[in-house]
């Protein structure tokens, strides 16, 4: 099993030198720049805070309260640094699941195999 996780491990390791990865930090890191898109981060955290609590008393949140989170959230979606950070999430999410296909395909010829590694 040790050896396992050292590869695991050094995955990793080479997963964070891709430049999938590489551009992802970027966009996570210029997202964090943005006083824009926290602001709004801000509004909608407070705004689905405020409809979770009607939800709890049994009410339906409001229909302003409805329209305010579309608002907020086609505006989230036309903001620059947020575009950035779910393309650059999407790609990394790519490589990661080939990886892991890559690594089924392991498993799946380590259990046709007859020989019994020890």
């Amino acid at each position: 099993m040790k050896e396992i996780m050292e590869m695991a491990e050094r995955l990793g390791q080479s997963l964070s030198r891709t430049d999938e990865y590489q551009a992802l930090r970027r966009a996570i890191a210029a997202s964090g720049d943005d006083r824009g898109l926290a602001e709004l981060q801000t509004q909608i955290l407070d705004l689905e805070q405020a409809m979770q609590g009607r939800l709890q008393k049994g009410e339906e949140p409001t229909e302003e309260q409805g329209e305010e989170y579309e608002g907020f959230f086609s505006r989230l979606q036309t903001n620059g640094s947020y575009q950035r950070l779910v393309s650059a999430q999407a790609n990394f999410d790519k490589v990661v699941s080939k990886v892991n296909e890559t690594i089924h395909k392991g498993i799946q010829k380590g259990a046709e195999s007859r020989i019994i590694l020890t």
